[in-house]
């Protein structure tokens, strides 16, 4: 049975709910660095150090509006069938909270999510009625990033939209058949796919709202789906449907369903689930921003990244006919193909040759770990 608060004060909603923001880890997938891990604020409230989709990082309150949900995602803690304390909280309540922590200073913006509470659009019309009391009522002007529920109508969809920075609906597998392990409640093609599409039309080239940025998740080794399998989804949204961004979560053992699918086919070890993650987050560098294609990445025989060698290390020692780089002649791309180069070394090195041959690594600055790595793959 569902424990229940009778009549929380809202600083004992936003006491569960920021605990239950915990388990979405989107904001949190930071590097080794604590300072870009989310952390709790003086009051207990998780505030998030973010990367934005247009470059840079700052920081985000980020919420629950509420954790009821009538989902059944089995790698989900707050799925319907658990025993937990359930509550939401109200637009005025909402509003009120965040613009306290913006006029301290505290952040610079709001993330929304919410559990499905009853209907897709009941649940959308209360994060729609927030960020609609902030832009008209308040004159807020500044970030909202809206959690697309999935199977929203159009009309609510286009409407979170107008009213948001960005917006984002988690792709959660990738395909149908790995949704299916996970959720009997969620069709993936109408409540995912096709609301993905409509944001895409809408913030696109051509589309009604083109500075919207869009974003998506994957929810990573739940399913028991191959680095394969999503690596070749990660081409399509970003070649195919423009999305700005492209995160993973690992799944988080102990927490989901005792019967989940996916349990016996991935990593027993946690560390190894979190190495996948990150193996993921730089192939999602190498499509972005070095100039490689899906069909470029390197797999196993059971269709994942290697766990000892990042992806383009990986890529490099299977075209040994492309190396060694001559770094005074090659073009951006091909410097960019290089292990341990990334684009600002790149940049650098073609400003530097402008002027000089370089004639050494030790041109480029003190070597460290990655530029003796990439000297093994440079001509001078």
């Amino acid at each position: 049975m569902t424990a229940i608060i009778t009549h929380p004060d809202t600083h004992q909603k936003l006491e569960i709910l920021s605990s239950d923001a915990q388990y979405d880890l989107a904001c949190a997938c930071g590097t080794k660095d604590p300072a870009e891990h989310r952390k709790r604020s003086e009051d207990g409230q998780w505030i998030y150090p973010v990367t934005l989709p247009s470059g840079g990082s700052s920081v985000l309150f980020k919420t629950l509006v509420s954790n009821v949900c009538n989902n059944d995602c089995k790698y989900c803690p707050l799925r319907e069938d658990q025993d937990m304390r359930r509550c939401s909280l109200g637009v005025e309540e909402t509003v009120n909270v965040f613009l306290d922590y913006y006029r301290r200073k505290k952040v610079f913006g709001l993330f929304l999510s919410s559990g499905m509470c009853h209907r897709p659009d009941a649940t959308m019309d209360r994060l729609i009625g927030i960020a609609r009391q902030l832009r008209q009522k308040e004159q807020f002007r500044g970030y909202i990033h809206l959690k697309i529920i999935p199977g929203a109508s159009e009309a609510a969809i286009e409407e979170a939209v107008r009213l948001s920075t960005a917006v984002s609906l988690n792709i959660e597998t990738p395909g149908a058949k790995n949704l299916a392990r996970l959720s009997d409640c969620k069709n993936y093609i109408r409540d995912i796919i096709e609301p993905i599409k409509l944001i895409s039309r809408l913030t696109g080239k051509g589309g009604k709202y083109p500075k919207v940025k869009q974003t998506t998740q994957f929810i990573v080794g739940a399913a028991g789906e191959s680095d394969a399998e999503i690596v070749q989804y990660m081409g399509g949204l970003y070649d195919r449907l423009g999305l700005q961004r492209i995160y993973f979560s690992a799944y988080q053992r102990g927490l989901g369903a005792e019967d989940i699918p996916g349990e016996d086919a991935v990593a027993q070890n946690p560390f190894d689930l979190l190495t996948r993650e990150h193996r993921l987050y730089q192939v999602d560098f190498l499509l972005r921003r070095y100039g490689f294609k899906d069909e470029e990445m390197i797999f196993d025989a059971t269709g994942n990244l290697s766990l000892e060698t990042d992806p383009k290390e990986a890529w490099a020692r299977l075209h040994p006919e492309r190396f060694p780089v001559p770094i005074n002649t090659a073009s951006r791309y091909d410097l960019l193909r290089v292990p341990g180069l990334g684009p600002v070394t790149v940049n650098r090195i073609l400003e530097q040759r402008r002027f000089a041959r370089l004639r050494r690594i030790e041109d480029l600055g003190r070597p460290g770990k990655l530029l003796q790595k990439a000297a093994g793959y440079l001509r001078f």
